[in-house]
């Protein structure tokens, strides 16, 4: 099998970016309306430029300080040579697509909102495949950087140069390295973005909305701009970052499952070693496939004026659908291609592998599914909590809580079957525990997971278009378009936040399968790292080498990776807290810089005479600058213990201890992810309901019940939710790079 084949998937992502940037110039060849609706843009883009340079001044520190303690530690071989530069890669690309997702969003929303005066289907044009964009922007850079990387690492003698073996078992958990950098950037990203655009927006409905009975985005608001603003940097930056370091993660973890799966047959024979090549090219294939595909999905959505909800819906859908449909069947055509002419125990391994990818596929269809049936207007489970608001503000929240923790079952049930189901189709449905098939088994887990994001194009497509439409529905009232206007934008913006709310179960779904094929990598990089150690202090002694050539039911065995080991109960219990005080000091984050925002609308609604006559200004700048101070000072310490706690639980508790922090971190943070997801995503949506003019309509008592709830749904589905599934595979990334470090304090 030559290394031909990864030029080909090279070519894939060069295709992503060459239509992203078609989309993009397609974009701005719109026109941008009116001089007033320019200058709200010109607001809005100047704000959320100023925000990513200065985030990116933190992280960019943050970084180099990594990358200089990664490099000290390959001097003291607890690491290859290689790792610090491929973890600057990583942050770098990941940092670049979303930056280059925003900057489309902020020049599209005022385009989209002049597109929908003319109709609904121009409006949903423009604010889709500017949200396309986003998409093959992160599936071109991350394939870019997986293809390039290992084309050197495989194709050259840099390895050896570090004295580092070249196998390929070493090349895929060297270049998980730069996942490492990706989850790290995607997580600044994700909590710094969330806080600026949480902090604006519960300032400006709390005021605006509640006390003095303002529109939604209304001119008036200082908080507006601020609000519009954090649309950009939480849900376009923030998520592009988080979903390029999901999509990077689950092909680069499968190429190593890959790798160790067939690491034994790889040096018995030459056979061997075409097998093992083989499985770790799969992944890579599938996700070039899927770049294709997807494009043709995104040409196929379109809708007609007066459009509903479902229809609206059923418009999406058409290109996501189809996208999936298309990969599954070329899924066969590439495992055909690469195990077709096996025999033996290999015979059947195409359609095997290939059923573990449609069980991906089918899991992330069922979670978007349930997802959207829990968060959407158009169904019961949303419309009860705006039921709700009839006797107030507490009922609304306590429905929404009660909504978002019945809504965490399917999406677990679906994963759980998608495991299990992933894990038999690969080893051929034997259910006998060997070695072997644990190894089948495990990159069957993997490649479901690659299959579920195989058509990440459109489906981030879907996501990314949701704040373009709400800043679309901005710029239209601050404008004071025609109200048939801001009623177009005011349904594309409903479906954006029901697609952003199965975008980010997406995301979760993804987010497991991809951390628990991260648990075997780790196992794999303690393994070598065994190795590396051993031969640099000169101790290749009968149990160093024994272990790091164990199977991985030897290797659990000789670390006592039970459940009756108290280290690993103590390490379950350590990851199941991070997801709570992770979450609690997000969301603590978020309170505190909206207090400060509140403080400051209502200071400008009492001192500025004529703010709320439109007479006079208000000072927005004011307010853009309490959200990207409180993110700047909140998004550190967060971002920084899910870094630390990996490293001193390895310094400490050792391997099983690392591996329960996992396991509890992977769980825990899944099923709370999901929960805060949905509770977010239904209060934003029953307050939707209501201003529909269902329930008394926009101004009643009941709407602004379902404000309060709103705001209480803001940090749980666009800050602490979405950040969560990031947290449970970073602590696997920065545990497989520390391996070195884990073994060194615990070898002797």
């Amino acid at each position: 099998m030559s290394l031909s084949i990864v030029y080909w998937v090279l070519a894939a992502s060069i295709l992503a970016l060459a239509f992203a940037f078609f989309f993009y110039k397609s974009m701005m060849k719109e026109e941008e309306g009116t001089d007033l609706m320019k200058k709200i843009a010109a607001h809005v883009r100047k704000g959320a430029m100023a925000y990513l340079k200065q985030q990116y001044k933190v992280v960019i520190i943050v970084f180099i300080v990594l990358a200089i303690i990664f490099f000290v530690m390959s001097l003291f071989h607890l690491q290859n040579g290689i790792v610090w530069f491929a973890f600057l890669t990583g942050g770098f690309f990941s940092g670049l697509a979303g930056f280059f997702g925003m900057k489309t969003a902020t020049y599209a929303s005022a385009r989209t909102a002049n597109a929908a005066r003319r109709n609904l289907n121009s409006g949903l044009k423009v604010a889709f495949r500017s949200g396309a964009v986003m998409g093959l922007v992160v599936v071109g850079l991350a394939l870019l950087d997986v293809s390039v990387w290992f084309l050197v690492l495989k194709g050259t003698k840099l390895l050896e140069m570090v004295g580092a073996q070249a196998d390929l078992v070493t090349i895929t958990t060297t270049m998980l390295t730069f996942g490492m950098g990706a989850s790290t950037q995607a997580l600044f990203a994700r909590v710094g973005g969330g806080i600026y655009t949480k902090a604006a927006d519960v300032g400006a409905d709390l005021v605006g909305k509640t006390e003095y009975n303002i529109p939604e985005d209304d001119p008036r608001n200082p908080a507006t701009i601020a609000d519009n603003v954090g649309d950009n940097v939480g849900d376009v930056a923030g998520m592009g970052a988080d979903l390029y370091e999901s999509y990077a993660g689950s092909i680069l973890a499968t190429m190593a499952l890959g790798a160790s799966a067939f690491a034994t047959a790889a040096t018995q024979s030459a056979a061997g070693e075409a097998m093992q090549l083989k499985a770790v090219f799969a992944p890579m294939l599938i996700a070039a496939a899927g770049v294709l595909l997807s494009l043709i999905g995104i040409f196929l959505v379109r809708t007609k004026e007066n459009a509903g909800m479902k229809q609206l819906l059923g418009a999406l859908s058409r290109g996501t659908n189809t996208a999936a449909v298309l990969i599954a069947a070329a899924t066969f055509g590439i495992m055909y291609f690469l195990f077709g002419k096996e025999t033996g125990d290999y015979a059947n391994m195409w359609w095997q592998t290939s059923l573990s990818v449609v069980v991906g596929l089918l899991a992330g269809v069922i979670i978007g599914k349930a997802t959207e049936y829990y968060t959407s207007q158009s169904y019961k489970p949303t419309q009860k909590v705006a039921e709700s608001s009839k006797t107030g503000p507490a009922t609304v929240i306590i429905s929404g809580l009660g909504l978002g923790m019945l809504s965490t079952a399917i999406p677990v049930i679906t994963v759980g079957v998608a495991i299990v189901l992933a894990y038999l189709c690969a080893n051929g449905f034997n259910i006998e525990f060997t070695a072997v098939n644990l190894s089948r088994g495990l990159y069957g887990i993997g490649i479901a997971a690659v299959g579920m994001l195989s058509t990440l194009g459109i489906t981030l497509a879907t996501d990314a278009y949701g704040p373009i439409a709400d800043n679309a529905g901005g710029n239209a009232e601050m404008s004071g378009l025609d109200p048939e206007v801001r009623k177009r934008t005011d349904a594309l913006d409903a479906l954006g936040n029901t697609t952003a709310a199965t975008g980010k179960g997406f995301a979760i779904g993804s987010a497991a399968l991809t951390a628990l094929a991260l648990l075997a990598s780790y196992v794999e990089e303690i393994k070598i790292a065994l190795l590396r150690v051993g031969e640099a202090t000169m101790d290749i002694g009968e149990r160093v080498v024994n272990t790091a050539q164990a199977s991985l039911i030897d290797f659990m065995e000789f670390y006592q990776v039970n459940l009756m080991n108290p280290v690993v109960l103590v390490g379950i219990f350590i990851g199941a807290m991070m997801a709570f005080v992770f979450c609690g000091m997000t969301m603590n984050a978020v309170g505190r810089a909206a207090q400060k925002m509140v403080e400051e609308v209502r200071r400008q609604f009492s001192t500025i005479k004529g703010i709320l006559e439109g007479k006079a200004e208000p000072d927005y700048e004011r307010c853009v600058a309490i959200s990207t101070k409180g993110a700047q000072h909140e998004m550190l310490v967060p971002s920084i213990l899910a870094i630390l706690v990996p490293i001193l639980t390895g310094l400490i508790l050792g391997v099983p201890g690392v591996l329960g922090l996992l396991i509890g971190g992977l769980s825990t943070g899944f099923v709370l992810a999901v929960f805060m997801a949905n509770s977010g995503g239904a209060w934003d949506n029953a307050k939707k309901y209501v201003e529909e003019g269902n329930f008394g309509g926009k101004g009643s008592d009941n709407h602004k019940a379902t404000v309060v709830g709103d705001t209480v749904g803001d940090p749980f589905k666009d800050t602490s939710g979405p950040s969560l599934n990031i947290l449970i595979k970073l602590m696997s990334m920065v545990s497989i790079v520390m391996a070195g470090l884990t073994v060194t304090c615990h070898l002797l």
